[in-house]
């Protein structure tokens, strides 16, 4: 993921989508753990949540320095980060509803009892 990259443009820009994920990681697993009961399992949707994340900012500062239209080969057209992004935005929705990280979502999550050391099968 974000693999390094022999061009300083594509570098920098990984190297900022790392970080990205990694601080979204940070902010939600300690939370998710506690609230929801994460667990291994989970981790790769998390993990998917945080590229979006990295993704959504890489589009947005794409679409920052570019504009929403760009000149290509055939004339003044849409600028793909504007689709890239919607598309990522999309499927954090989802991400957010599933993990219970929106408030309204928070509401059908029920937190796991704790562990009472007691034996599965007695």
């Amino acid at each position: 993921m974000f693999k390094d990259s022999p061009a300083a443009e594509i570098r920098e820009a990984n190297i900022r989508c790392r970080e990205m994920a990694s601080a979204e990681w940070q902010r939600d697993v300690p939370i998710l753990e506690v609230a929801a009961g994460l667990g291994e399992v989970d981790h790769s949707t998390v993990k998917d949540l945080c590229v979006c994340v990295a993704r959504i900012d890489q589009a947005e500062r794409d679409l920052s320095e570019r504009g929403l239209m760009v000149t290509a080969e055939r004339g003044t057209v849409k600028n793909g980060a504007a689709t890239i992004a919607a598309q990522y935005r999309s499927q954090l929705a989802r991400y957010i509803r599933e993990l219970g990280l929106s408030p309204s979502a928070r509401v059908a999550i029920v937190p796991p009892e704790p562990d009472d050391d007691s034996n599965i099968w007695d």
